[in-house]
Order: C-alpha cells, then structure tokens, then sequence
C-alpha cells in the first residue's frame, strides 16, 4: 500500500490500523473499529480509500464479506461525523464493486441525502462511476472525466476506474479508452497484475492477440505463488485470446 506521509509515522498508523481490520474478519464489529481509528486519525478521502478497499476485499476473501456486516441504511444515513459516514461507504460500496453489483452500488449512492450527494468525496465518485460504466452507461465516462481530473494519479481510484472500463463491454471506444487510463503514470504496468489483466481483455477486444497473451502471461507470472483470487479468471482470459486468435479468418476477409 502506497501512502502519503502528512507527519511522520502516519504511514505506519495507518498500516496498522489496516492490519487491525483484517486480523479478526468474523468479528462483525470491525467496521465500526475502523471508522474509530480512521476517525481518530482524520484520514483524508485518499486514506481512506486505501485502507477500507484492502479490509473490504481481505473480509470478503475470508468468506465475511462487509455487505453482511453494514446495512444500506447506515450507509445512506445522514451521519454528524463526516469520517465515519465516509468510511462506511467506501467499504460497502467496495465491496459491491467487488461482486460486481454495478446496478445496486449506483442505487445506494443515487440514494445519499443530497446535501452528501453534493460533497461526495473523489474515490466514492469513482465508484459511481464504475457502477455507471460496469452497466456501459455513457454517462459514465462523463463522470469519469471529472474524478480523473481531481484523482490525479492515485492508484487506487484509477484501478476502479480502470474496472469498470473492463466490465462495460459495450461502451463506445472502451477499449481504447482501458489502454489509454493504463497507460497513466500513477500505474506499475510492468508490475502490476490486475493491470496487465484488464489490459490483456482490451486487447483481445480489439484483435491484438500476440499483445494480449503477452500481457497475460506476464500478469500470471506477477501473481503471488499460492494466490487463487483472480488466478482463474487470467486463465480463462488467456484462452478466450488463444482461442480468438486461432478462429479461421471469414472466407474471403482477413483476420481482425
């Protein structure tokens, strides 16, 4: 986790207040630990998107997702500290993004007092736009636009971003348009697996086999040994390539 530093040791406070969210996942009173400690720590919109995206997908890869432990309600609640409220929603709405639930996740948002509507914080406005470009909404990538103007190059809200670009297949120039958020400096394109996933299917959309399975095969290479959270769907990602690229071009046409 890549952190800015406001004061020294905050980098460490913050990690260990993420440590302290993921340690116990059963216990169901962890959310609102973490709203005490990012409150405690008046995190920023950038903290706190770091820190509740990881405890999100920690809790939900160990079987206990957060959608089970918030309620919409205490989401959407007009709440008198603002720290609080916002750590709530990045983690339920993180956690919808995670199961890919794009049609509820705009509906929790659309259903925020307007007075929260109006402030929304950068990385919940990802997520809204993620939501809007999952279902390849246009207006999605008007919303996007906005958030990648504020967001500079904060890796975290980029790769929801870069997520919802991946999901929303029939948004115009989507691919073009994943390549090009990839491209940002604020990603690790030879590093970072996730990336280089969503990279290999824009490819592929787009007829550019040999890049794609290139770009797979590094992803798989860049996994952690043992890590089956997404292992399954690059492997499937690298056969829909092979498999595109091995069609028989139509008789008379040339291969895309």
């Amino acid at each position: 986790m890549t952190l800015p530093v406001r004061r020294p040791g905050r980098a460490r406070a913050l990690l260990d207040t993420e440590a302290r969210a993921t340690a116990h996942p059963a216990d169901t009173s962890w959310p609102i630990r973490l709203a005490g400690d990012l409150h405690e720590l008046d995190a920023d919109w950038r903290e706190s998107a770091e820190v509740c995206a990881n405890a999100a997908w920690a809790a939900r890869s160990a079987g206990h997702s957060v959608l089970g432990l918030l309620s919409p309600e205490q989401v959407t609640a007009a709440g008198t500290d603002p720290v609080t409220s916002r750590t709530f929603r990045h983690l339920y709405l993180s956690a919808l993004r995670f199961d890919f639930r794009c049609p509820t996740l705009q509906a929790v948002i659309e259903q925020l007092p307007s007075s929260a509507l109006r402030s929304l914080d950068c990385y919940s406005r990802a997520l809204y736009a993620f939501a809007l470009l999952g279902q390849s909404r246009p207006e999605g990538l008007a919303l996007m636009d906005e958030v990648l103007a504020e967001a500079g190059e904060h890796t975290k809200t980029l790769h929801v971003l870069l997520h919802g670009l991946w999901l929303g297949q029939d948004l115009e120039q989507g691919a073009e348009r994943l390549l090009a958020l990839g491209s940002r400096p604020g990603f690790y394109t030879d590093r970072d697996p996730i990336l280089l996933f969503r990279v290999a299917g824009a490819l592929r959309r787009l007829g550019r086999y040999d890049e794609g399975l290139a770009a797979i095969d590094r992803a798989l290479d860049l996994l952690p040994p043992g890590d089956v959270a997404v292992h399954a769907d690059m492997v499937r990602e690298r056969s829909l390539i092979a498999a595109a690229r091995d069609l028989p071009s139509p008789k008379g046409g040339t291969a895309a």
